[in-house]
């Protein structure tokens, strides 16, 4: 059994939270953080979303990410991250979600509650969104499209992404067009 080796990231006043499984073991992580594959999209979808450059984030002569600059981004935007799974076993090794057993699914309740200004939730994966919406018993949102629920009284929305997973048949240039679509004009304005 694995069990997380990250805490939440989140910044103060955050109204976004973005989820996603979990993250892959650290033979492939590139940095210390979330999103920490070499290969994954992500902090390249955020790079062309936000700065038109999806090379912003990446260190490409050291083939990692630039992690401070990612962290000031997220706090200045207000966006926290975390995963829906805090243990899992990977039944063949690998990094894929649906090689993922999940032992023990995040305690969604109690990270909601430590973001009181979070009015958005976006899942980066089947994975997530499967682990998400059976918790909160709820329909699942097609992907690009958001589902409204309600937590402790809290109108909230679920906004389902494509993931950021080079092995999600999508061009990182159409999956930025999601994002940008639904985070930067519906969740920023």
């Amino acid at each position: 059994m694995e069990r997380h080796p990250l805490e939440p990231f989140l910044p103060e006043g955050a109204q976004t939270l973005m989820l996603g499984s979990f993250p892959p073991s650290r033979k492939r992580w590139c940095m210390d953080f979330f999103y920490p594959n070499f290969t994954n999209d992500m902090w390249r979808i955020m790079g062309i979303v936000f700065f038109a450059d999806k090379d912003h984030f990446v260190d490409l002569p050291h083939k990692t990410f630039r992690r401070e600059a990612i962290i000031d981004f997220l706090q200045q935007e207000g966006i926290a991250l975390y995963d829906t799974a805090t243990a899992v076993v990977r039944t063949k090794n690998t990094a894929s979600d649906k090689d993922l057993e999940v032992v023990e699914p995040t305690d969604l309740d109690a990270l909601l509650r430590q973001l009181p200004h979070c009015r958005n939730v976006v899942v980066t994966g089947q994975k997530a969104c499967d682990l998400f919406t059976a918790h909160f018993r709820m329909q699942q949102p097609r992907v690009g499209a958001s589902e409204p629920f309600t937590f402790e009284g809290r109108p909230m929305l679920l906004w389902r992404m494509p993931s950021s997973s080079r092995a999600y048949p999508m061009k990182v240039e159409q999956k930025a067009e999601y994002y940008k679509k639904l985070i930067v004009d519906k969740l920023t304005s």
